[in-house]
């Protein structure tokens, strides 16, 4: 950065300044529990002033962006302490960072085409997009600032006396807050193959958010490692698989406001990481954990749809180990299948065609039980919206069950062969 031309300083001071005026102008109004604070005046003070002079302009681009990035990722937060971010301001900030970029890598002055990530040296002229590249250029200073903005209100696990209280009273947890979203943001604007080479500079900052107290915090971790697993190799996250993996199991009891993240968080990482292996100790480990954790609480909606919606790369990844599984994944299935909303219902019997798809159902202890609920489910259907998407899923699960155990089918099916109510089965493709 101490390269950088005039040009470049009055590109900064001219692109800050309506930013910096319509952020003045935005009514707020500190949370309740973070009174004494203002993240507000926070950001205001990232923002350079007309009087800053070229030594100072290499802080001033990252306490820039800085500023951008939280006010960029305000636009899809529910935090109190971004709410009060209009999408107006969001956009401008966008836009603002963008044409600075523009402008940085604009100027015959700027040499630097190459970013050094520990003894990786990557090269940057491949990047179109000038906000971009710019992000990548940025991340080695702005990242473990974060990390250790997001440390300081942090518990000290060797300090017994240190809980959430005294970690407060020490930086309030609104500036983790703030880091953790600021984070979320660079992370996710990194695209394909260069947020795999940035591993090494990611990962170590997300597992700091996913260590925190807060759920805010934690979520924003979340949704990184989201992000890095859907666009990384297992190659890529090495060394830091059995790390992010006991992460993920420690996170499993999470708050019901991000028990989604950690549920995708999860899967998409032990799939990556064990794909080749689903006799690891980290898919047993993570399945039992969630099962723990939904056993607790069958009856919430919220979280049986989550980990429905997300567990199918878990089923495929177990294969037929799911078998050693059953007897605490049936009795769940059996419960949420007459769960009172569709959505549940549908769910859980796509992810029951899945499951005897892997496994061809060879533990036959379930067999009888299962066709007796569906049987059940096929009548109740009738009161249901989605009744025929419903029926057809049991058809299919039926013919599947009539395929590989035939014979116990069918001792099953005969006490129902006269059931008025099930002639829609009777004489089709079941029997």
């Amino acid at each position: 950065m101490s390269n950088c031309s005039s040009t470049i300083l009055q590109n900064l001071i001219q692109l800050s300044g309506p930013l910096k005026e319509s952020l003045f102008r935005t009514p707020y109004t500190p949370p309740e529990a973070s009174a004494n604070i203002s993240i507000k005046s926070h950001l205001l003070s990232l923002l350079p002033d007309p009087t800053i002079t070229e030594p100072d302009v290499g802080t001033k681009i990252k306490d820039f962006a800085l500023c951008c990035a939280a006010l960029a990722s305000a636009s899809n937060s529910s935090s109190q302490h971004l709410s009060w971010v209009p999408s107006s301001l969001s956009f401008s900030a966008i836009s603002a960072f963008k044409n600075f970029a523009e402008a940085y890598y604009g100027d015959a002055m700027h040499p630097k085409c190459l970013m050094k990530v520990g003894e990786l040296e990557l090269a940057l002229s491949g990047v179109v997009e000038s906000d971009k590249k710019l992000i990548m250029e940025l991340m080695p200073e702005v990242l473990p600032l974060l990390r250790g903005n997001i440390k300081e209100s942090a518990i000290d696990a060797s300090d017994e006396n240190d809980g959430v209280s005294a970690a407060s009273a020490r930086v309030p947890v609104a500036f983790a807050i703030l880091a953790a979203y600021q984070l979320r943001w660079f992370v996710t604007q990194v695209d394909v193959p260069y947020i795999g080479k940035l591993c090494p500079l990611v990962i170590p900052c997300a597992l700091t958010a996913l260590d925190h107290w807060s759920p805010e915090v934690k979520g924003q971790g979340m949704i990184s490692f989201i992000y890095i697993a859907k666009n990384v190799t297992a190659a890529q996250i090495g060394g830091y698989a059995d790390v992010i993996l006991d992460a993920c199991c420690q996170n499993i009891a999470s708050d019901d406001e991000i028990w989604q993240y950690v549920v995708e968080m999860s899967v998409l990482l032990v799939t990556l990481t064990q794909q080749s292996n689903p006799r690891s100790s980290w898919y047993e480990k993570l399945f039992n954990e969630m099962l723990n954790h939904l056993e607790r609480q069958p009856r919430s909606k919220e979280r049986r749809i989550a980990w429905l919606s997300h567990c199918e790369p878990l089923f495929s990844g177990l294969g037929l180990v799911l078998l050693a599984h059953f007897r605490r994944l049936f009795p769940l299935f059996f419960k949420w299948m007459h769960a009172d909303d569709d959505e549940t219902v549908l769910l859980v019997l796509e992810r029951i065609i899945t499951v005897l798809r892997l496994t061809w159902i060879r533990n036959s202890h379930f067999i009888e039980r299962l066709v007796d609920e569906l049987v059940t489910l096929y009548k109740d259907a009738s009161l249901k919206v989605a009744r025929e998407d419903i029926r057809s899923l049991i058809l299919q699960i039926l013919n599947l069950i009539r395929v590989s155990k035939r014979q116990q089918f069918d001792a099953t099916w005969f006490k129902y062969k006269d059931d008025p109510n099930l002639t829609a089965l009777l004489p089709g493709p079941v029997l």
